[in-house]
């Protein structure tokens, strides 16, 4: 009886984790005040968190991501844009401009990110677009190649209007594809910025209303927003050892406590995981990985990884022009990515690095090359043809 009691014991250590062996955890769950939340690891273009995250809601400001993303691809930043009637006193939060002043483009979005300036929105939008309605379309255009299923833009500066939505869920994609820009980087991790007024002799100074940015170590971006019907909105951004989360959240009205509590959440269960660095020999191959592939997973996901070797044919245009396959990369039996397989002297390895996000997300978001190329040709149709809230 004593022997037995003493294996039940045994068994009981072992299970409760007593036994010397490491167990796995899942991580704990976390709630918010959102109506609307998401959580996504920018890098990977993984969601880690999403509660009510395809639910189509009004974003307020948060359009403005989208108007910047747009504007920066598709502007010379160096532009200068010219306000017009249609601009000038634009209702909502404003920089005031004047009406026929001219501002150059990068500097407007400035004045857009971090004063949420409509009257800037406004502005870029007709200089970049031609009109209004033209950079609406760009706009939608742009959601529907990141992969933004359940998104509808009707006007670039957010203020409520029938038609104009999108989702917790579509606004981490938005907001992790922007953020591999280095120029919308730039622009809403700063704090405070100083911009030529031709029409005084002082200059303008804006200071970002993104409070996150001082309360959050770390933080680096991204958005405020608000109407009367949409609520509090919030996109914001930090990065730690290398790693780097957006939390999205929608009606919210206590924003930067969740925010705090979605990024600390994130950080602790979902660090990044290397599968492969750049450059690394291939088993099996004389290639090497032409990029890294490091993906955020929970402990209890770890050794769930699996790769898989695909080679190209060396008759194939790929394999040519130096891409010799690929490694398609899998948790759960899921697809989450993949790395190309190059020569160990391939020029590549020399190239900036592309994220995980460019060599999985982007494949999966449903556009060939030629849906790529179509978009580009309707884009400079409609310059040759039409000229140039919170």
């Amino acid at each position: 009886m004593r022997r037995l009691w003493f294996l039940l014991l045994a068994l009981w250590l072992v299970a409760a984790g007593f036994g010397g062996i490491p167990t796995a955890q899942a991580a704990p769950g976390i709630s918010t005040s959102a109506e609307g939340a998401a959580l996504i690891d920018v890098t990977s273009g993984r969601l880690l968190y999403s509660v009510k995250g395809d639910k189509q809601m009004r974003i307020a400001s948060l359009t403005k991501i989208m108007t910047a993303i747009v504007a920066i691809e598709n502007g010379k930043l160096t532009d200068l844009a010219k306000v017009s009637k249609n601009a000038f006193g634009k209702e909502g939060s404003s920089i005031y401009l004047k009406l026929n002043e001219e501002m150059n483009l990068k500097d407007l979005l400035y004045g857009l990110m971090l004063r949420s300036g409509n009257d800037a929105a406004t502005t870029i939008a007709e200089h970049v677009g031609g009109s209004v309605e033209g950079f609406a379309y760009m706009m939608n255009e742009k959601a529907r190649m990141i992969g933004m299923t359940r998104s509808s833009f009707k006007n670039p500066s957010g203020l409520d209007e029938e038609g104009h939505y999108s989702t917790a869920s579509d606004m981490a994609k938005l907001t992790a594809y922007a953020l591999k820009n280095p120029v919308f980087q730039e622009i809403v991790k700063t704090k405070v910025k100083k911009v030529p007024n031709p029409n005084e002799s002082w200059d303008y100074s804006w200071v970002n209303k993104n409070k996150m940015l001082s309360l959050y170590d770390g933080a680096d971006g991204v958005k405020t927003g608000y109407t009367k019907l949409a609520k509090r909105c919030l996109v914001s951004s930090a990065t730690r050892g290398g790693q780097q989360l957006a939390v999205v959240t929608l009606n919210d009205p206590n924003d930067w406590i969740d925010h705090t509590q979605l990024l600390d959440y994130g950080f602790e269960h979902y660090p990044l995981t290397t599968l492969i660095g750049k450059a690394e020999p291939v088993e099996g191959t004389e290639f090497v990985a032409g990029a890294p592939f490091r993906y955020p997973a929970e402990q209890a996901e770890n050794g769930k990884f699996e790769r898989k070797l695909i080679l190209n044919d060396v008759t194939s245009t790929d394999y040519k022009l130096g891409l010799k396959g690929r490694i398609e990369f899998t948790l759960n039996g899921r697809a989450i990515g993949n790395v190309p397989l190059v020569a160990k002297d391939s020029p590549r390895l020399s190239a900036t690095d592309r994220s995980t996000f460019a060599f999985s997300e982007s494949d999966a978001d449903g556009w060939r090359l030629s849906d790529r190329w179509l978009y580009i040709l309707s884009a400079f149709t409609r310059v040759m043809f039409t000229g140039q809230t919170d």
